[in-house]
């Protein structure tokens, strides 16, 4: 419960372990305080953790708004433009978001370089993926299906990308990938702008805790 409290706080206050610590005030009955950081970590996770905990939180969240929001018949643009509208309001905080699901926790620190692991995303856009063809495709034969699936997955994570430097034209990026099915080769290509991305932002995490790379 305190996850689902913690994720409107997101939009001001990030994927942070404060996040977490400021949901118990939004209680039916809130505390007098935040949580203290030793809570956090025992209900959340330690370190980045459980800030980790609060992405996958606020990802599962609106893979299942994309569902409950959902219209009958509804087109796949207009499927995977809702869902990029519901990362409108957090869009500041999602590199960094991205970065933390891309670095490994289980590595020790100081590291002259810590690998950057483009499958978290890539999960998460193939689950995307998967809940915009239920909506869209419902009625389509498995083999088809699967086959779009994989398609859709490249193209939304093409999009999605782009929207976190041109969030204006991120619909139309999306349209064009969706009106020319050459251009879903490209949306693979993409994939290569969320190393950089990942990279800047950790680095930039990395360096605000004080380890230098």
């Amino acid at each position: 419960k305190l996850l689902k409290l913690a994720l409107p706080l997101i939009k001001n206050h990030g994927f942070t372990r404060e996040t977490l610590s400021l949901s118990v005030l939004s209680l039916p009955t809130p505390l007098a305080h935040p949580l203290p950081d030793a809570s956090v970590t025992a209900l959340f996770g330690t370190g980045d953790d459980a800030r980790r905990t609060l992405v996958h939180a606020w990802l599962d969240d609106a893979r299942h708004r994309m569902k409950e929001e959902a219209a009958e018949r509804m087109r796949m643009g207009d499927v995977l433009k809702a869902r990029l509208k519901s990362n409108e309001p957090v869009l500041e905080h999602l590199p960094e978001a991205f970065a933390l699901l891309a670095s490994s926790s289980s590595l020790p620190l100081p590291l002259p370089l810590l690998p950057v692991d483009p499958a978290p995303i890539i999960r998460h856009a193939a689950q995307v993926s998967d809940q915009a063809c239920w909506i869209a495709y419902s009625d389509a034969r498995e083999s088809s299906w699967y086959t779009r699936r994989a398609s859709i997955s490249a193209i939304y994570l093409a999009a999605e990308l782009h929207q976190l430097t041109s969030p204006k034209t991120a619909p139309a990026f999306l349209d064009s990938l969706l009106e020319n099915a050459e251009h879903a080769g490209k949306a693979l290509d993409e994939t290569t702008l969320f190393a950089s991305y990942v990279w800047k932002s950790w680095r930039g995490i990395v360096r605000s805790s004080g380890v230098l790379v």
